[in-house]
């Protein structure tokens, strides 16, 4: 049985390094990414998680202040730059406390602990919001603030490395996130992977075209060879 585990860390490039050393541990998956403790607040609420990995200094809400919010903690790494919050972390029952930059031997030796840590526990349970809607707003971070936006106002999102273009009918909000961040974050049942590079939000398809699909404000995305089954299920009957 895999671990699930959550990504919470303000730095994209904290998430990559975590995300590429998680790919190569075989009961590790990476279920969700959030840049601010209070967006892993929501999340949390909404998906089962076994092991979070932890930055601490984060805006508004810090790390160990998160934690001490949770009333069911799942197992917990920190992986923070400074190393004078080890004791604090500790005394909160964290299972191991990484200190950035870390290398995979040192990684691995905290994830397996963790894993034991995990062997011991009852399973986590879904909880009750699973059954709950969607929610329709997030907090998208954009030029230092953090902007409210409607789900139903994205036509789609477009990856640029470590940055996403979140595309709007006035425009687009360039946030320092992934593309896969947000695939695990917004409902399945609307946004819909369509190439490496492009989210899309399925109301506002108007035609598909070959390889391409045509958005009602005429905008044309490519989808990737990875992603037809994808589209022909997008298109299939019923």
């Amino acid at each position: 049985m895999k671990m699930r585990c959550l990504i919470i860390d303000d730095e994209p490039l904290a998430h990559e390094v975590i995300r590429a050393y998680a790919e190569d541990v075989p009961f590790l998956e990476i279920c969700g990414q959030c840049y601010r403790a209070t967006e892993a607040l929501d999340f949390l609420s909404w998906h089962p998680i076994d092991l979070i990995f932890l930055d601490i200094r984060m805006p508004r809400l810090t790390g160990l202040d998160l934690l001490k919010t949770l009333t069911r903690k799942p197992l917990v790494i920190i992986t923070s730059a400074y190393e004078e919050y080890a004791l604090e972390s500790f005394d909160l029952d964290v299972s191991d406390y990484l200190l950035k930059p870390f290398r995979f031997d040192r990684f691995l030796k905290a994830v397996n602990r963790a894993l034991v840590d995990f062997s011991r526990r009852e399973p986590v349970p879904i909880p009750p919001a699973l059954v709950s809607p969607a929610p329709e707003q997030i907090y998208i971070k954009s030029d230092k603030k953090q902007v409210l936006v409607n789900l139903d106002e994205i036509y789609y999102l477009e990856s640029l490395g470590n940055y996403v273009k979140v595309w709007r009918e006035t425009g687009f909000l360039l946030t320092p996130r992934t593309l896969s961040s947000f695939e695990s974050q917004l409902p399945a049942d609307a946004f819909i992977r369509i190439h490496k590079s492009y989210l899309l939000n399925k109301p506002y398809v108007q035609f598909i075209e070959g390889n391409t699909i045509v958005l009602r404000n005429g905008k044309r995305l490519p989808v990737g060879k990875s992603y037809r089954q994808v589209v022909q299920d997008l298109i299939a009957p019923g």
